[in-house]
């Protein structure tokens, strides 16, 4: 199954087998794309909406000097525009962090598919929900936390996203971001991005690899210096939810 992974670790068992068919069987084709490759660009028309069956993609925005930042990740399990099913365009583009596999809704099946299924709708509403709470996560973590707290938390939310889609070895990080993105991603400088590496090293919180996969020693620590709750995924804990129906 295609997107045996929606909603994992979440509410995917709310899906009947029907529902669960009914999303597959809506994939109109696959994509594949290698890695740092463009899958859609800021403000071109859009038909379809991609779900992510394998990798990570990146969302940014590019300033007057073509310099990138970072507004979220996605990984495996994740539809990473269905926004776009009512609004388009995309206010921003996304790319890919790695060799990744797409699968393809186009946009008139999506609203068949949707058509006198309300459950099923709430659930891809919900998901589209799910990208909103973490966005509002990375303001937090941009106005409030320092240099070193804004990796971590970025290391912790990716760590539980993939320990929800049963993705986490529980020793390290695959997702293949660079030091760059992290500064990217965490509003500083490279060099201000390796000194806080370094100084994480040190404490012996993580190892990172150099190709992007870090090492983790102590996520107990990383998450203490984040803040990090991780409810705001509504996977487990205070805000987690027992049904798309209301209860």
């Amino acid at each position: 199954m295609l997107t045996e992974l929606f909603l994992k670790g979440r509410l995917r068992r709310e899906l009947s087998p029907q529902e669960k068919k009914a999303l597959d069987d809506t994939v109109s084709s696959t994509v594949d794309l290698g890695p740092r490759e463009t899958l859609v660009k800021r403000g071109e028309r859009l038909d379809r909406s991609y779900y992510l069956i394998e990798g990570s993609v990146l969302r940014h925005l590019d300033d007057d000097k073509g310099e990138r930042q970072l507004l979220g990740v996605n990984i495996a399990g994740d539809f990473v525009d269905l926004h776009a099913f009512p609004m388009k365009r995309l206010d921003h583009s996304v790319a890919t962090l790695e060799r990744s596999k797409f699968a393809c809704f186009e946009h008139s099946d999506i609203a068949k598919l949707i058509d006198g299924n309300a459950h099923l709708a709430r659930a891809l509403w919900f998901s589209t929900l799910l990208d909103a709470a973490m966005h509002r996560e990375w303001i937090f973590r941009l106005g409030r936390l320092n240099a070193e707290g804004r990796i971590a938390h970025l290391i912790c939310e990716l760590i539980e996203r993939l320990r929800l889609v049963d993705r986490y070895n529980g020793k390290s990080l695959t997702v293949p971001l660079l030091q760059r993105d992290y500064a990217e991603a965490c509003g500083i400088t490279p060099v201000h991005t390796n000194r806080s590496f370094r100084n994480l090293r040190e404490r012996g919180y993580l190892e990172p690899t150099g190709d992007g996969v870090v090492k983790i020693f102590d996520e107990a620590a990383l998450r203490k210096l984040a803040q990090f709750e991780g409810d705001y995924l509504y996977g487990d804990g205070a805000l987690a939810v027992d049904s798309f129906e209301d209860r």
